[in-house]
């Protein structure tokens, strides 16, 4: 029997700003980079002096109406994500959209009716599910290397970039909330959220969500545009052992510790961690993304971050958001298994 073929990938992408940049790089060295389009003329120009034969588009709907676009990735605004998401998918494009796929999860869901009706592929762009050390990581958790999860954080902290549109909370945190998901294999029961504004009204400038997981697993997030060095650092800490993920090391990224502790006597004995650094594959997570997309479109398939999980996603900042607008009051969830 004669294995299916389809059209190769054309992608076009709309937003060549501040990261729809590097997709732009990406899409083209990986020689799938059919078009661009920015709202900006000028940037438009700028980027497109950078790829000569490329197809600039003056329009949205320019792209959309050219036969040989097959597919747009989204860098644009969050606030304009659902919009221009269906309005593609239903020109029978494939969509990729950065995060956050939506501002609500109710927009989000309508992207994902709207792939599902016209038969095209909704892919968000949680880049860390594609580094490596995360995929290690969860491979340990999925071999039972860790033993049962007890307790997740994750920190991202930085001095700036600083928002003006959206707080740190929802800038920051979708990244740690798409890997706490994975890791996991739920969404939360309950969320809680405190922080602080400081640099502008009403928009937090550091927060910090704790989650509780139906089986007692239990996760926060401390997000920061204002910190005074970077830090990006999970830290998982299981039954059997524990592991550290700091992406700002230039060496021993990950480091997986013994959990020696012992009742004697009827007192707790802790023995000092050891550490044994765990190999992974190198690679930049934004291209193996972006090949991600690709493969999806050439071979109609599923992609590992479907549109459903940035509906998980949003349906977790929606609820954190809640409560650090009630001052910290937990907000209940409904827990349901997500990303196999």
């Amino acid at each position: 029997m004669a294995t299916q073929s389809f059209p190769p990938a054309s992608i076009c992408v709309a937003g060549c700003g501040h990261w729809g940049k590097n997709l732009v790089r990406n899409f083209h060295q990986l020689g799938k980079l059919g078009g661009l389009f920015d709202a900006s003329p000028d940037r438009l120009a700028e980027i497109g002096a950078g790829y000569p034969g490329v197809k600039q588009f003056n329009s949205f709907e320019a792209a959309l109406a050219d036969p040989s676009i097959n597919a747009v990735a989204l860098a644009t605004p969050a606030e304009m994500h659902a919009r221009m998401a269906i309005q593609a998918l239903d020109a029978g494009k494939d969509a990729f959209v950065e995060k956050p796929l939506a501002l609500t999860p109710e927009d989000g869901m309508a992207m994902v009716e709207a792939a599902r009706r016209n038969g095209r592929l909704l892919m968000v762009g949680h880049l860390l599910i594609y580094h490596p050390a995360i995929v290690a990581i969860h491979k340990l958790i999925t071999a039972g290397e860790l033993g049962r999860l007890e307790y997740l954080y994750s920190n991202r902290l930085s001095m700036g970039k600083i928002r003006r549109e959206e707080n740190a909370l929802w800038s920051f945190a979708p990244h740690d909330i798409s890997i706490l998901l994975l890791l996991t294999g739920q969404l939360p029961i309950q969320a809680t959220a405190v922080g602080g504004t400081y640099l502008q009204p009403n928009i937090a400038d550091v927060t910090v969500s704790n989650l509780l997981f139906e089986n007692g697993t239990r996760a926060h997030i401390f997000v920061s545009w204002l910190h005074p060095h970077k830090e990006q650092r999970l830290v998982v800490i299981g039954s059997k052992k524990m592991v550290v993920f700091e992406d700002s090391r230039a060496t021993d990224k990950v480091m997986v510790y013994d959990k020696e502790i012992a009742w004697r006597n009827g007192n707790i004995e802790v023995s000092q961690p050891k550490g044994t650094p765990l190999a992974f594959d190198a690679g930049e997570p934004l291209r193996v993304e972006c090949q991600e997309f690709i493969e999806c479109i050439e071979q109609r398939r599923r992609p590992r971050t479907p549109g459903e999980d940035g509906v998980a996603v949003l349906r977790v900042l929606q609820a954190s958001q809640r409560s650090l607008e009630l001052n910290g009051a937990p907000v209940q969830m409904t827990s349901q298994a997500v990303m196999a």
